[in-house]
């Protein structure tokens, strides 16, 4: 989420929605609740506001363009161990 949340502003926003993430700055103008709500979730996972909204499917078809990527979590077994020399 480190590079999802430098992209909060007008110029570069980017959601967090169900571990998917949506560049929507060309959609900012176009969004009919404005682009406010957009850019107060931008940079961030924006899953329970999307959800509580109770978006179309439209809406939701829509946003498909506007995927960029997956977040992946980054898990304890991934950091490399070092051993102890003999």
């Amino acid at each position: 989420l480190e590079e999802v949340a430098k992209r909060n502003s007008s110029r570069e926003a980017w959601l967090v929605i169900h571990g998917r993430i949506y560049d929507v700055t060309r959609f900012l103008a176009e969004h009919p609740g404005g682009e406010e709500v957009l850019l107060e979730q931008a940079g961030r996972d924006a899953t329970e506001s999307f959800e509580d909204v109770g978006h179309s499917t439209d809406a939701r078809e829509m946003l498909k363009q506007y995927y960029i990527g997956e977040v992946h979590p980054v898990s304890a077994s991934c950091n490399p161990q070092t051993e102890t020399p003999r």
